[in-house]
């Protein structure tokens, strides 16, 4: 999400607003590295499952990177924050588990820059900084493709694609590319003006913000010219618009945004916001670009935002499952948890669950049912298949790149389940994520596996192990392409297959979801505040979304909105943004 469109939420959200709640697209199965202050949940129950008091200035519920976004900021502004987690490692999705030493990646793997300043400035890695953690990066240029009309490694930048355009796709593409490029850079300027950690959901956003970076944002404006200002106001629009609007009629380019959007945010281009599509656009094609990977996996940023969160005196209980949000007169005062034990909250409590795990949270006569009805309305993206693999590396070929997108049928549509397989293989930049002279492999279907076709199985049933292998098939036949003819499923050291209900367990969330299916131009991600006093909300069911950059920045739009002004905006000098 670009921090101009941030800023335009963050300032709307300031009028009455919807509310919030989430965890990030998160796939929990084992995972790898604990911290050595966190705590687990005592079976007898004769002590508090995390370190320190039962209170706290502020409760987190869930640790995915949304809510350790948060929590490390509240601690960094000297808050007195406790972050409670249901599972015995911290991180959701973006935690790591290991098996067999193969140290694999639960969820995301395509986390574009972690740079925090300049054209791909991302939300997470200004939270990092704040905290006084990096993380070190293994940096590539390119991904490969698998598409009908053919296979190619496809590179960012503003001329490389070209190249692969014109050789695969024919010369009107390049054309309809340009035309692309040429409309929506100028707006990138502007569209990225406002640093993402100068965000907050109230009033306090005019001097943080619009009054702090006004000149950057006015020579940005400036800069883009009348027909840039003019597609500057279709930032909260869908992106499919300013398509139409330049006629783009070529099947692949609408094809190939319509991916790109799905990869995203969950949605193709008529469901995205412009403002997302281009922030992408900035990182991808413009010159001097570059992608980049955790090096020691995603694990590695948990463990980067966990330090700084315990640097700063904040705390972290783990195996601390939350069983219910106390309200007492009217507001959020604390949570019991699952062994008995409260845990009150002295300002706030804020969510890092689903809008549907949230409400499920909270008693039922503190709910409105205009509310509680918004939030079963919502419509839901669909769930994931998984496949984690652990093989010889004398299986694949010598120039295996990491990141590899298979498309079985432009004509089914991106959204369409089984037609759309992602496949990562971070071992071929982090060589410690598997035993010497190994691999792991992480494939999956993105938010297109139907819960109705898993819903009410036994997981030990015999018909759940059939239709697991029945839709793990396009999985290994997408594998078995990219590998090449010297693999062999038989061969694998490791071989892990993880269904809706997989999800739908470990994470808890509501159907296995990957999140809230809202289309840009039809509805708004929710805001951060509920109708319960004191109680907030961060991550992929609040604005600004779906994806890791988007979960980042609601996580530091909560803690920064939870704090004066004056504090935030100490916060800022002493971060030198």
């Amino acid at each position: 999400m670009s921090p101009m469109a941030l800023a335009l939420g963050g300032a709307l959200s300031c009028f009455p607003r919807l509310p919030c709640f989430n965890l990030s697209p998160e796939k929990r199965l084992v995972a790898a590295g604990r911290s050595s202050i966190t705590c687990r949940a005592s079976k007898s129950g004769d002590s508090y499952p995390f370190p320190g008091k039962p209170e706290a200035d502020v409760l987190v519920i869930g640790s995915g990177i949304g809510g350790l976004c948060c929590a490390g900021l509240l601690a960094r502004y000297k808050q007195d924050v406790l972050v409670l987690e249901s599972h015995d490692l911290p991180g959701g999705a973006a935690h790591s588990f290991d098996i067999k030493g193969y140290k694999f990646d639960s969820g995301p793997s395509l986390f574009s820059g972690f740079q925090s300043r300049g054209p791909q400035a991302n939300p997470l890695a200004q939270v990092l900084d704040a905290l006084g953690e990096s993380v070190p990066c293994a940096s590539y240029d390119s991904w490969m493709v698998y598409i009908p009309e053919g296979e190619f490694l496809s590179r960012i930048g503003p001329t490389e694609f070209l190249k692969d355009l014109e050789t695969y796709v024919g010369q009107n593409a390049v054309n309809e590319w340009n035309k692309l490029l040429d409309a929506i850079m100028p707006i990138s300027a502007t569209a990225m003006a406002l640093p993402p950690l100068s965000i907050r959901s109230d009033f306090g956003v005019l001097s943080t913000a619009a009054a702090r970076y006004a000149p950057s944002l006015l020579k940005s404006l400036i800069q883009m010219g009348p027909q840039g200002a003019l597609g500057a106001t279709k930032l909260l629009r869908p992106f499919s618009e300013i398509i139409d609007s330049l006629d783009i009629k070529d099947r692949f380019i609408r094809n190939w945004v319509d991916l790109l959007a799905f990869l995203l945010a969950g949605v193709k281009s008529n469901g995205i916001l412009s403002a997302e599509m281009i922030y992408m656009f900035a990182e991808w094609y413009k010159p001097g670009c570059s992608l980049e990977y955790p090096l020691h996996g995603s694990g590695a940023v948990v463990n980067a935002l966990v330090r700084g969160l315990q640097k700063f005196g904040g705390r972290l209980g783990l195996g601390t499952h939350v069983e219910k949000i106390i309200v007492e007169n009217g507001r959020a005062v604390g949570v019991k948890l699952r062994t008995g034990h409260i845990v009150r909250a002295k300002k706030a409590v804020v969510s890092n669950a689903s809008m549907w795990d949230t409400l499920n949270l909270l008693p039922d006569t503190v709910v409105p049912k205009s509310y509680r009805d918004k939030i079963e309305a919502t419509p839901q993206c669909e769930s994931f298949m998984h496949l984690h693999l652990g093989f010889d590396a004398k299986m694949a070929h010598e120039s295996l790149g990491i990141h590899h997108i298979v498309v079985n049928d432009w004509s089914r549509g991106v959204d369409a389940d089984q037609n759309v397989v992602l496949i990562s293989i971070p071992s071929v930049l982090s060589k410690d994520l598997a035993p010497a002279g190994k691999h792991i492999l992480h494939a999956y279907t993105p938010g297109t596996e139907p819960y109705k076709l898993w819903e009410g199985l036994d997981r030990r049933s015999t018909e759940y192990k059939n239709l697991k292998r029945e839709r793990s098939e396009v999985m290994w036949k997408a594998v078995e392409r990219v590998l090449g003819p010297g693999f062999s499923r038989e061969d694998c050291e490791v071989k892990l297959v993880g269904t809706p209900l997989t999800h739908q367990r470990f994470l808890r969330r509501n159907r296995g979801t990957y999140g809230p299916a809202i289309e840009a131009g039809k509805a708004v991600f929710p805001g951060h505040s509920t109708p319960v006093p004191q109680l907030f909300c961060c991550g992929d069911s609040t604005f600004p979304g779906i994806g890791v950059p988007a979960v980042a920045a609601s996580g530091a739009i909560v803690a920064n909105s939870l704090v004066s002004v004056a504090k935030h905006s100490e916060l800022l000098d002493a971060v030198g943004i």
